[in-house]
């Protein structure tokens, strides 16, 4: 029997609400993202507001484009950690309401997981070595041990974080698309051009572990020098792609598995995607890069590592439903995949 899951994603500024069935199929995947003005950060509070005035929204599109009504839906799954906490507590109330009012079962997803989860569903992966990156996040990610490990993180803060504050500072605008994708347009102009584009910007890495913080504060310096600021775009790119590109590469080695994933926000990214194809192909492993729909926060990804845990006998009550801001993959039992530990072991 084929289930629907309706999966609602709220943890930082995207309002992702997706309609996926437990064949795989995604039949509705929307996003409405929070735009806090040039020069302005994320305000959690704001953001929550913008998601609790949408998600009804969002949901009526989904069923309508999936060409379903709410009573065809066997499981709601919501985001349950990590993120921001009012952020979080809209998908989660949102979910439980729908989870009351149709009687069906609700189950909390961790938001890391799960884009791991759908990017071996999207990308035909069986074990990959993920490397998320987000606005929120910088994260190697391995199945290990019988649970997802996180081999290497940032110390400071997110590439993500690195790049939108580094476009706020330039008085970026990002009112039509990602500031990381403004960033890339920018590194991009100064590539066209040609010459010597390259700046030398701090390089930080350690073992696993990364550190964007020196990085950033240098780019800002550098471009306020007078250095062209498509120049500082394309070094500040090349640089941390390149510290990107390392620990994803030291993990494979020290692995031995031959997959790559890359999914978060960041992974839209072409120049990243090259960086990591062109290391992938040297190690003989195979390459995937999501899709921006699916590659960015989503419901998708939410409903599809829903429908994974219910199938494998998950049940959650409603109390059970809390948020957890700090909720760590290490932390999240993979009973779906216990088969593939097995074989692990």
């Amino acid at each position: 029997m084929t289930l629907i899951a309706i999966g609602i994603e709220s943890s930082a500024d995207k309002l992702g609400v997706a309609i996926v069935n437990s064949d795989g199929e995604i039949l509705a995947n929307n996003v409405k993202t929070y735009k806090p003005g040039i020069g302005k950060g994320v305000i959690p509070r704001d953001a929550a507001e913008h998601h609790a005035d949408n998600v009804s929204k969002l949901i009526n599109l989904g069923l309508k484009q999936a060409n379903i009504t709410s009573a065809d839906l066997d499981l709601i799954c919501f985001t349950q950690g990590s993120g921001m906490g009012p952020c979080l507590r809209v998908d989660a109330v949102a979910a439980r309401t729908l989870a009351v009012k149709l009687n069906k079962p609700i189950i909390g997803v961790n938001h890391q997981v799960a884009h791991v989860e759908i990017g071996k569903l999207i990308g035909q992966l069986d074990d990959p070595i993920a490397l998320y990156v987000s606005g929120g996040n910088s994260q190697v990610i391995a199945l290990a041990e019988g649970r997802y490990r996180v081999f290497g993180e940032t110390l400071d803060i997110p590439i993500g974080n690195c790049l939108d504050v580094f476009g706020r500072e330039m008085q970026f605008d990002n009112s039509e698309k990602p500031m990381g994708a403004v960033v890339e347009e920018y590194a991009n102009m100064a590539k066209e051009r040609g010459g010597d584009i390259f700046h030398e910007l701090p390089y930080t890495v350690k073992g696993f572990d990364i550190s964007f913080s020196g990085l950033l504060t240098a780019a800002i310096k550098l471009a306020k020098s007078g250095i062209p600021v498509d120049e500082v775009c394309f070094s500040l790119q090349e640089t941390a792609f390149a510290m990107l590109t390392e620990v994803a590469e030291r993990a494979l080695a020290h692995t031995g598995k031959k997959e790559l994933l890359v999914c978060g926000g960041v992974a839209a990214n072409s120049r990243l995607k090259k960086m990591l194809e062109q290391m992938a192909e040297i190690h003989g492993a195979k390459f995937v890069g999501l899709p921006a729909p699916v590659a960015i926060d989503n419901g998708a990804m939410i409903a599809w590592n829903g429908i994974l845990m219910h199938q494998a006998g998950h049940t959650q009550n409603i109390e059970d439903t809390l948020v957890r801001q700090r909720w760590r993959p290490e932390e999240v039992e993979l009973i779906w995949l216990e088969n593939e530990i097995n074989n692990l072991i």
